[in-house]
C-alpha cells in the first residue's frame, strides 16, 4: 500500500510548502487538482485557483522523492499533443516521478469556457486523447485519424524518463464494463460506482474487490496495475485511520489518497494532517 495526499488547492509557494512537509513525513505522493474554476454558485468565481502544471513544476523542483500528479486530468478539455508535451516536460523536471490520473472530469470546473459538456462526446475526446498520447510518447514516428482529432505523421522527442510511459490511472465506473474497460489498458483504475440512474453510488469495500477481480480477469496488458482510493482518515487517531485503510487495502487498493476536498481544508489544516503522517497499516 502507497499513500499519497491530495492538496484541494491553494497557492504554488502553499503547495510547495505543503510537498516538502509531505515527503518529510512519509507520504508517497502528491497531487494537486486540474481544473479552471470551482464556482460556489454566487457568481463570484468561487476560490482562487492555479494551474496545476506550473504548480506540480514548482513542487518537483522542490521534492526528491515523492510521485507528484494532477487529480485528475479531464483529457476532453485539453488538445492531447500539448498535454503531451506538458506531461513530458515534467516527468522530465522530476526524474520519473509524475503519474497522470485521467477522467471525465466535473463540468462545471470549465463548463462556464464553452468546453464540451455531453458525457458520451467528452469519452470520446477521452479515449482518443489517450491513444494520441501513448503513441507521442513513445518517440517513434506516430499518426493518428480518429472522429475529433487528426496529427501527424510526427515524432515527438524526447520520450518520458519512465519506461514504458508515465503511468495513466484512469477512472473506472463499475458496474459498466464500457467504462471499466477503459483503464484496463493502462495502469492503475481509480474507482467509481455508478448508482441509480447513472449518477454516483457509494463506493464500498465489496465493490472494489469485484472490481480488482474484473481486472485480474480481463486485464491483459503486463505491468504492474494500481487501484486507487481516495478519502479522509481522523490523523489524530491512528488506529482509527489504520483500520479505515485496511478494509480498502484487504479489498484489493494499492494506493490511499488522503483527500480532504471538504471544509475544514485552509492551510493550517492541510499542514497539520500532513505532518500526522500516512495512515501506514504495515
Amino acid at each position: 500500500m502507497r499513500y499519497g495526499f491530495v492538496v484541494p488547492g491553494g497557492d504554488p509557494a502553499t503547495v510547495v510548502g505543503l510537498a516538502r512537509e509531505a515527503e518529510a513525513a512519509g507520504w508517497d505522493g502528491l497531487f494537486y487538482p486540474d481544473g479552471m474554476v470551482i464556482p460556489d454558485g454566487t457568481g463570484s468565481g468561487g476560490s482562487p485557483w492555479y494551474d496545476p502544471w506550473v504548480v506540480l513544476a514548482a513542487v518537483a523542483v522542490a521534492t526528491s522523492r515523492i510521485a507528484i500528479g494532477p487529480m485528475l486530468t479531464p483529457v476532453s478539455r485539453r488538445r492531447p499533443w500539448k498535454l503531451a508535451r506538458e506531461t513530458v516536460t515534467l516527468d522530465h523536471l522530476s526524474h520519473g516521478r509524475l503519474v497522470l490520473p485521467v477522467g471525465l472530469g466535473a463540468v462545471e470546473t470549465f463548463g462556464p469556457f464553452g468546453e464540451v459538456a455531453d458525457r458520451k462526446t467528452r469519452a470520446e475526446l477521452l479515449d482518443e486523447g489517450l491513444e494520441i498520447l501513448v503513441g507521442l510518447w513513445s518517440g517513434e514516428p506516430f499518426q493518428h485519424e480518429g472522429k475529433h482529432h487528426r496529427v501527424g505523421p510526427v515524432t515527438f522527442r524526447p520520450k518520458p524518463v519512465q519506461e514504458p510511459r508515465i503511468p495513466i490511472w484512469v477512472v473506472g465506473a463499475w458496474p459498466s464494463e464500457r467504462s471499466m474497460r477503459r483503464p484496463l489498458r493502462y495502469d492503475g483504475l481509480l474507482p467509481n460506482k455508478l448508482g441509480a440512474e447513472g449518477a454516483a453510488g457509494d463506493l464500498t469495500p465489496d465493490d472494489v474487490r469485484a472490481m480488482a477481480a474484473y481486472v485480474k480477469e480481463h486485464r491483459t496488458a503486463d505491468g504492474p496495475f494500481e487501484i486507487v482510493l481516495e478519502g479522509t482518515t481522523p490523523g489524530d487517531d491512528p488506529a482509527a485511520a489504520t483500520a479505515t485503510v485496511r478494509r480498502w487495502a484487504e479489498a484489493g487498493a494499492t494506493w490511499w489518497l488522503e483527500a480532504m476536498w471538504m471544509a475544514p481544508n485552509g492551510p493550517e489544516e492541510l499542514l497539520a494532517r500532513v505532518r500526522q503522517g500516512p495512515p501506514r497499516i504495515g
